[in-house]
């Protein structure tokens, strides 16, 4: 009897530990699924991954609209522009070696760390060093995510404890009215 408590016990804690330990990462065919809020409109959206040497491509999809969006390697690896394009442009959009979509560049994370800020689209974003506010989970599981905040204005990101892809899970109070979550992560 003894060995069976002492064996559920194991299980629970385990379980607790690979919850809370959960950091998403991108391979090819990931599958991300956002929900966004646009302009006090809910619209769901789909970026599959497609990874090419240090390039990095988002095949998007929300509500009709199919657009792969191409991140540069130079702006995987030093990006200091965030896109906050629709994928409604064009069927391929070419960003621009300085942008990167859905998730900050690599330089600008280990700025964060290091620094506890980071500048992107010529605005400073500070760590908030407030635990409350770091949790996000996706499927019942707890990420581990930096939480930062606009010096300019309340805009306030969550961004995985990735340095290879530093994923934005999650914006609010972004004055361009778009305001993205993580819901779900598909490894295929």
């Amino acid at each position: 009897m003894k060995n069976i408590f002492l064996m559920i016990l194991f299980c629970v804690v385990y379980q607790k530990a690979i919850a809370q330990n959960y950091i998403p990462t991108i391979k090819n065919n990931t599958e991300l699924n956002y929900v966004c809020k646009l302009h006090g409109q809910t619209r769901t959206l789909s970026l599959k991954a497609e990874t090419a040497g240090d390039g990095l491509t988002f095949k998007l999809e929300t509500r009709g609209v199919k657009s792969s969006i191409v991140m540069l390697p130079e702006a995987v690896k030093n990006g200091t522009e965030l896109s906050f394009n629709q994928g409604e442009y064009a069927p391929v959009l070419n960003l621009k070696p300085t942008e990167t979509f859905f998730m900050i560049s690599r330089s600008a994370y280990q700025n964060l760390v290091k620094n506890n800020s980071f500048v992107y689209n010529n605005t400073t974003y500070v760590l908030d060093k407030n635990n409350d506010k770091s949790s996000i989970s996706i499927d019942g599981k707890t990420v581990e995510t930096l939480h930062v905040i606009a010096q300019i204005d309340e805009t306030e990101m969550w961004i995985v404890k990735n340095p290879e892809f530093p994923l934005i899970c999650k914006i609010i109070k972004n004055p361009l009215g778009i305001n993205p979550t993580l819901v779900k992560v598909i490894d295929k």
